[in-house]
């Protein structure tokens, strides 16, 4: 196995830098000049400065080419990696599913067509295709309707058991159930946009004449959902105080504030209670647009498809190796956990989080990385539970570049200051200064109270390094001194 391999070599380096500073009984203990002198006491007066003391951090910088540490700070800290810790499901899910793994979404049916009518229940089953939105099912029911179907004597039946029906990680907090980032995880799923947020849609309220409700529309339209609107219209120059949430445990968005004249209004992606369901409702109406109808007694449902079940049509998803991208630029936690529940489907034969989880595991310690130092409880880096090392987290940043499918993987990676959303991702508004912009290629993390970043810098002698910056606790936010960290790495040259 590759990672086997590059494992070995990482502990043979680490062999030979021992042999070398051993000091010989006899001998005077002298220290040898590192050529990173200069870096090492430029990040220590980072790291003494107010704003990282009174903080938990843990800081490791590993030369790219041979794995040795460079630089250390606490580095067999653990701390919660935030989203920093999807390095890992991304690289295990490469590594697990391959760079070509498709999604595939199918439409089957267990009934056969006469006349124009089709005699029987028409299955949508998903394998939790993030990438799927409402043109793939308006080609869906295009298909039926170059099939010549009509009329469907029976149920719209929605199987999602490709995926246990556990929809939410256990870091997700009831405050969070209405926001993009905790979107549910189901097998069939639906997404209102190529940000490919699957699970949710896009709320928008603009404003209409004053003392009037603001105007709704939601992307895609959808029956699933009921908007409860308590908005105001105000005169222009007003603040604008729109709040568009999803109460929990209901599928009601509640539109409240104010919204002023002239303004562009508001727009936010909220997720649905149900994807399931959601996706189902989105289907029909693509159907009826194609004037394809439902018998009266037809309902919509969620079961699984018979065996027998015969293929009409079946839609793929983009290559994982292009998912890259919009997953870890926009660090989509939903692709996290619907990766993770799809490889512990095709690993253990279950769709949960207990079998994806535990691939991911074992895929760590396939490649030489110590389990005792990485604790988590979901893919995407959302639960303040997890923990891991700075130390490790470079590791496997190092042991990923001897991977096939590294390519594939760094690809995704944000970078420094690049305006582009799917180029420089959640880096495109940070490290923009001339010295830095488009030299670090690195995933971002954020939680209350927590901050990190982990990845490649070209330095200023064209060399590559490894960093990983983890920090928790700060009662205001870390991103300042983790830049500057960044930037010391980038721009100090060797002694």
């Amino acid at each position: 196995m590759v990672f086997k391999r590059a494992a070995m070599f990482f502990m043979a380096v680490v062999m030979s830098f021992a042999a070398v500073f051993t000091v010989t009984p006899g001998q005077p203990d002298v220290q040898a000049s590192s050529p990173y002198d200069q870096l090492e006491r430029n990040i220590n007066a980072i790291m003494t400065d107010s704003s990282m003391k009174s903080i938990i951090s843990s800081v490791t910088v590993r030369s790219a080419s041979t794995g040795e540490v460079i630089y250390e700070s606490n580095a067999d800290r653990k701390v919660t990696p935030a989203s920093t810790l999807k390095i890992l499901t991304s690289a295990a899910a490469l590594e697990t599913l391959g760079e070509e793994y498709r999604f595939t979404t199918q439409l089957l049916t267990d009934g056969s067509l006469e006349k124009g009518v089709l005699n029987g229940n028409l299955y949508l089953q998903g394998q939790g295709d993030p990438t799927l939105m409402k043109n793939d099912l308006d080609q869906f029911a295009a298909t039926l309707t170059k099939l010549g179907v009509k009329k469907i004597n029976g149920d719209l039946v929605g199987d999602d058991s490709w995926f246990d029906s556990i929809r939410l990680s256990p870091g997700i907090d009831k405050s969070d159930e209405t926001f993009y980032y905790a979107a549910q995880i189901s097998g069939l799923t639906l997404s209102p946009n190529a940000d490919y947020d699957a699970g949710t849609v896009i709320v928008n309220a603009s404003p209409t004449k004053k003392g009037y409700k603001a105007k709704v529309t939601m992307t895609p339209d959808t029956g699933i959902v009921t908007i409860i609107n308590k908005s105001n219209t105000v005169p222009k120059g007003y603040k604008n105080t729109l709040s568009i949430k999803r109460q929990q445990g209901t599928n009601n968005i509640v539109i409240t504030g104010n919204v002023p004249l002239g303004s562009a209004g508001k727009k936010e992606w909220v997720t649905v209670s149900n994807p399931t369901a959601y996706t189902l409702d989105v289907f029909k109406k693509s159907l009826a647009a194609k004037g394809i109808k439902f018998t009266t007694p037809s309902k919509v449902a969620r079961r699984q498809a018979p065996q027998s079940a015969v293929v009409l049509t079946s839609r793929q998803s983009m290559p994982l190796k292009q998912l890259m991208r919009p997953f870890m630029k926009l660090s989509n936690n939903t692709h996290a956990e619907i990766l993770a529940k799809t490889m512990g489907k095709h690993v253990y034969g279950e769709g949960s989080w207990n079998a994806g989880l535990r691939v991911m595991r074992d895929f760590g310690q396939s490649i030489g990385l110590d389990p005792a130092e990485w604790n988590f409880e979901d893919a995407s880096g959302m639960s303040h539970n997890n923990k891991v090392t700075s130390a490790q987290l470079t590791e496997l940043l190092f042991l990923a570049r001897n991977a096939p499918w590294y390519g594939s993987f760094v690809q995704g990676l944000p970078i420094s200051g690049m305006n582009e959303r799917f180029v420089g991702g959640t880096l495109r508004n940070r490290l923009t200064g001339s010295s830095v912009k488009g030299k670090i290629i690195a995933k971002t993390g954020s939680l209350n109270q927590v901050n990190s970043l982990a990845g490649y810098v070209e330095t200023k002698n064209g060399e590559t390094l490894i960093f990983s910056v983890l920090t928790q606790g700060q009662k205001a936010t870390a991103l300042p001194a983790i830049d500057r960290i960044a930037t010391v790495i980038a721009t100090t040259p060797k002694n």
